[in-house]
């Protein structure tokens, strides 16, 4: 299949995604986090054109489908030819006790490694935090532990080179206890702020924290390792990526949203202090 017959097929497609949606133009394009006319381009029948991996990857999380599929290359509209399910990267264990996300983490030890959280960072959750997601599951209380444990360990290893980019917005949220937080008690998310700011000036400048407006950019939770693989997250399965064009583009995609940070690696734990917690 030629570039212009890729482009048509997933102009289509996408214009089926954008009316099946419900949603205006501008707030389609607000979803996957592209502008008015960057869309009005894509959807266009003249000349064609495919998209940034960046957009293919935040069309495929937000609405659920495969990237195979917005490309024409299968008719299953689902993640099935990409996607690890949620068993295999999140309960599969190696004989010393690992999920898959924790072997790539092992893996691409020594290599950068760029991460955009789905909600707060793992590997800063302090106990409280983790009851609460895990909610009455104490054996989901205690595998999360174990994986915060390890991700804290890893990032403190001397080889270590993590950065983190996530929406400033994330973090108000949590410290108003709205959204999914509604109903944490204010000391439990007094006591997860301080714990992130300490963390991160522990860490720094090993790892390195980021936080861009999310009303001006988007970025899918996902890890870049190195440039053998990225996992990105689509609410109950990981999307794993082996193309190192994708891989490349994603990591490009990234450093813009750190390169158009609100909030700098080294202003970070005190921004973090700054939250007012109600």
């Amino acid at each position: 299949m030629g570039k212009r017959e890729t482009a048509s097929l997933f102009r289509i497609r996408l214009q089926q995604l954008q009316a099946g949606s419900g949603l205006t133009q501008s707030a389609f394009a607000q979803e996957i986090g592209i502008d008015r006319s960057a869309l009005s381009q894509l959807t266009s029948g003249q000349n064609p054109r495919l998209p940034r991996a960046e957009t293919l990857i935040a069309l495929a999380a937000r609405f659920n489908v495969s990237a195979d599929w917005l490309l024409g290359l299968t008719e299953d509209k689902g993640l099935t030819t990409q996607v690890l399910n949620a068993v295999e990267t999140e309960q599969a264990l190696d004989e010393e006790n690992r999920t898959a996300m924790e072997r790539w983490h092992h893996e691409a030890t020594g290599q950068k490694v760029r991460y955009v959280p789905a909600w707060l960072p793992d590997l800063m959750r302090t106990p409280a935090v983790i009851a609460w997601q895990a909610s009455a599951s104490e054996q989901e209380r205690r595998r999360l532990q174990r994986q915060t444990d390890r991700r804290l360990h890893v990032s403190r290893m001397p080889e270590s080179d993590i950065e983190l980019c996530m929406p400033l917005q994330s973090l108000q949220i949590f410290a108003e206890g709205a959204g999914n937080w509604r109903g944490l008690a204010v000391e439990a998310r007094r006591e997860q702020l301080a714990h992130i700011a300490a963390t991160v000036e522990e860490l720094y400048p090993a790892f390195r924290m980021y936080l861009f407006d999310g009303r001006k950019r988007f970025a899918p939770p996902m890890t870049i390792f190195g440039y053998q693989r990225a996992a990105v997250y689509t609410g109950e399965t990981y999307l794993l990526i082996r193309s190192k064009a994708l891989i490349r583009d994603l990591a490009q995609g990234f450093d813009a949203h750190i390169r158009h940070a609100a909030i700098h690696a080294h202003e970070a734990a005190a921004y973090v202090r700054s939250l007012r917690v109600c």
